[in-house]
């Protein structure tokens, strides 16, 4: 497949950066988001606007969604877009959220029978490194579907890994943002401790980093939670929160007991319930500094 035309539908922290990657490598565009301020910051940037949402599929070769949720997707596609009513054989359909693996499965088996296929391309990184077209992504759906969208991806990923059937990339980022989440919570319970205990948190952060406990959470979330700096987000403490919620969903369809996903969604639905949905999900440190009053 050649220089494909593309349609993006949600144009928010990730779709702007992948819009904006494919933009300046080619790629003809059309760029849609119901903030239309987002959607002329794209055009200013060589993007187009659709006419309408539901005439975006007689145009682009493939559709990118990057939306909140699966319920989302499913509203978008169906009543928005209208690919039920107006899309077209050939069309492919690549969803970047962070999906329900249950949902996006039967998405992609609807759309099939009307000729249309999906891959679920879950992202692992943050709005930063989207930008920096350092993020991997987590792809199911069709292997040869796939392989002709793989020249797209590698304009907006450093890495790339075909994960097997649809549903697969969406499972993939579960268990990826499980751990990672995790690693963060672990990591503001120890610098926590640390300065409860009168040690110094940058000196505390440097030896971390040098021993056995490293993970990239560190590097990434460390310095952040030290200092605060929990706005802008890279990425929101409400979206992690949808996301574990996700995953304990998938642990009771499965039996499989999730214990430190439990905890750690109650100490993301604490921030938000003060407030602080919005903000960074290093803030999880603040969980921990207002329970000792830090």
């Amino acid at each position: 497949m050649g220089r494909q035309r593309i349609g993006f539908v949600g144009l928010g922290l990730m779709g702007n950066g992948m819009a904006r990657n494919l933009l300046s490598d080619g790629f003809p565009l059309i760029g849609f988001d119901i903030d239309q301020s987002k959607t002329d910051a794209i055009i200013e940037a060589g993007g187009e606007e659709p006419d309408a949402p539901d005439r975006l599929a007689a145009q682009v070769d493939i559709i990118i969604l990057s939306l909140p949720n699966s319920h989302v997707v499913d509203d978008v596609v169906k009543n928005s877009l209208e690919l039920f009513e107006t899309g077209r054989k050939g069309l492919i359909l690549v969803d970047t959220t962070t999906a329900d693996p249950v949902m996006s499965e039967a998405l992609a088996t609807e759309l099939r029978e009307k000729g249309i296929e999906m891959l679920d391309a879950t992202i692992s990184g943050t709005s930063t490194m989207c930008a920096a077209r350092e993020i991997t992504f987590m792809v199911g759906g069709g292997e040869n579907i796939f392989h002709a969208c793989e020249s797209m991806f590698s304009v907006m990923a450093k890495k790339i890994f075909y994960v097997g059937k649809n549903g697969s990339g969406a499972l993939m980022k579960l268990i990826v943002n499980l751990v990672l989440g995790l690693n963060r919570m672990v990591l503001a319970e120890g610098l926590s401790l640390g300065k409860k205990a009168g040690m110094d948190q940058r000196r505390l952060l440097e030896v971390l980093k040098q021993s056995a406990a490293y993970s990239r959470a560190m590097d990434m979330k460390g310095t952040k939670m030290i200092e605060k700096d929990f706005l802008p987000p890279e990425g929101k403490i409400a979206f992690h929160l949808k996301d574990v919620r996700l995953m304990l969903d998938l642990g009771e369809r499965l039996n499989f007991p999730l214990l430190l996903s439990s905890l750690h969604a109650q100490a993301l639905a604490a921030e938000v319930a003060k407030g602080r949905g919005e903000w960074d999900n290093s803030d999880i440190i603040s969980f921990y500094e207002d329970l000792v009053n830090l």
